[in-house]
């Protein structure tokens, strides 16, 4: 198989895994019309249409599901073998693909993802965050990251340490404003950034103290799905926020945000990176596994700064 033909059956996967051309147009660093043409070939090649295609939409025919059933699995031993070529190589090579949630890709990135690449310089990682899971294996990804109780139980997990922990938090101008939730279910009388989660089904914000577990609904005129616009609107005044403490600490140690009730906001069990345990591992693949349970032996059990609450 020349090196053009492979190309065109990873982008015939690419494109059935993330459902359009353009999402698999960006994971393969290729143009939309590119990416087309590249399929295009194939499909003559095979003398077959593998896609439905219309202005909104990609769909797999017939011969494309036998294809990817029979085609995208062989391809996956293929990579395998050439990687075990590859590890015959002093210096770990390649590429890591790694699926992770938004936050997941930020908490990593910095202490690990950068650090992996200064030491293995012939290396590259491919990061996609999904708020939704996927099936890891079957989506062509080396590795996952999630929260502990997310990782599915067919999977061997390695820890990354540092637990973590939500954080409510609002403007000086908001609070001096509107005043103090002293328990969750006065949020019903304050302006909350309301969250959406990818399923479309807003996200009710969860608390815990002494045993007891609260949701609340909260209520507010802003909704949005991604953290950073969520830390804009409450840096703006525009309300309370519930965000991951990571993405807000540096924010609430200067006292640009005040936090609330932080004693309901326990920390819980934090990120895991995760793995088919039946798959053989690339070199690279268990260089960046041994740098992950390294640096979690060193990592810090929580922010430096210490939590300023009202």
């Amino acid at each position: 198989m020349d090196q053009a033909t492979l190309k065109e059956l990873e982008a015939a996967i690419a494109i059935a895994r993330r459902g359009t051309f353009r999402a698999a147009s960006i994971d393969l660093g290729l143009s939309t019309t590119a990416l087309s043409h590249t399929i295009g070939r194939l499909e003559t090649a095979l003398g077959v249409r593998l896609f439905n295609r219309t202005t909104r939409s990609v769909s797999l025919t017939d011969a494309g599901r036998l294809f990817m059933q029979q085609v995208a699995p062989s391809l996956q031993d293929l990579h395998a073998a050439l990687g075990s070529v590859r590890e015959q190589r002093e210096t770990p090579s390649g590429t890591i693909r790694i699926n992770a949630a938004p936050f997941a890709a930020r908490s990593i990135t910095k202490p690990l993802v950068l650090e992996f690449l200064r030491r293995y310089p012939d290396m590259n990682v491919d990061i996609v965050t999904e708020g939704k899971m996927v099936d890891i294996v079957k989506d062509g990804f080396d590795l996952g990251v999630r929260v502990e109780g997310l990782v599915p139980s067919d999977m061997i997990a390695v820890s990354l340490g540092r637990p973590q922990r939500h954080a409510v938090v609002g403007s000086p101008e908001y609070i001096e404003k509107h005043g103090i939730p002293m328990a969750p279910p006065d949020l019903l009388t304050h302006s909350c950034i309301r969250v959406r989660l990818p399923d479309g089904s807003l996200f009710r914000w969860r608390f815990e103290k002494g045993g007891e577990q609260v949701q609340i609904d909260v209520r507010g005129q802003i909704t949005l799905d991604e953290a950073s616009l969520t830390r804009t609107a409450v840096l703006d005044g525009a309300g309370l926020g519930y965000l991951f403490e990571q993405d807000i600490f540096p924010e609430i140690d200067v006292g640009q945000v005040i936090r609330v009730l932080a004693d309901w906001t326990p920390s819980y069990p934090g990120l895991c990176l995760y793995y088919p345990g039946r798959r053989n591992l690339s070199a690279g693949v268990r260089a960046f596994l041994e740098l992950a349970r390294e640096l979690s032996r060193t990592a810090d059990p929580r922010p430096k700064s210490m939590i300023r609450s009202p």
